[in-house]
């Protein structure tokens, strides 16, 4: 059974990997699953929940910071430490047919750090700040997603760490919102947090 989920994750790998191949994305997905890329982004978030929300914007910045202290180490140095799967780059096996657009890195494969953090990220936004907001919601998700798949396209991890890793970030990232709005919630008033 674990073989043939196996194979069927190495087949997905490569019609990512390879047969989605065009200059278009082979340019794009570089940068788009590059963490400095989203900067703007994430800075552009920090000034507007201080401006919007005050103090309440310092709390959500600190929980949305929690997401992420807790989303990386379980990924990367809880799950992939003990898993230690090979990533397909370096799967001497396979890596000869591997497109390889970015460097291939040293560590392991499972689960994806890429797809458990962005998801994460996205899934605490559009539970706290979705709830005023409602159009975010699915550009998040496809934001986080996107990001995920291209993991795979540049040739670094195959669907099943993608997959595991936005499950498991997406547990994180609802935990810590759940956590966030029931005691701190952007939109309780700041004598209520107090």
């Amino acid at each position: 059974m674990l073989e043939t989920i196996l194979e069927l994750d190495q087949t997905i790998f490569f019609w990512i990997n390879n047969d989605w191949h065009n200059p278009f994305l082979d340019w794009l997905m570089p940068y788009w699953r590059n963490k400095y890329t989203w900067i703007p982004f994430y800075i552009f978030l920090l000034i507007f929940a201080l401006w919007k929300y005050r103090i309440r914007g310092l709390f959500f910045i600190l929980a949305l910071g929690a997401t992420v202290a807790i989303s990386d180490p379980l990924s990367s140095e809880l799950v992939k430490k003990n898993v230690q799967r090979v990533r397909p780059c370096n799967d001497t096996t396979i890596n000869e047919s591997v497109l390889l657009l970015v460097r291939c890195g040293g560590g392991y494969s499972f689960t994806s750090s890429h797809a458990t953090n962005h998801f994460a990220v996205a899934v605490f936004l559009l539970l706290t700040l979705g709830r005023a907001f409602r159009k975010i919601k699915w550009p998040l998700l496809f934001w986080a997603a996107s990001i995920a798949i291209g993991q795979v396209y540049v040739g670094v991890h195959y669907p099943l760490d993608i997959i595991a890793g936005g499950l498991m970030g997406s547990a994180v990232g609802w935990l810590v919102a759940r956590l966030f709005n029931r005691y701190l919630g952007l939109e309780k008033t700041a004598s209520s947090i107090a």
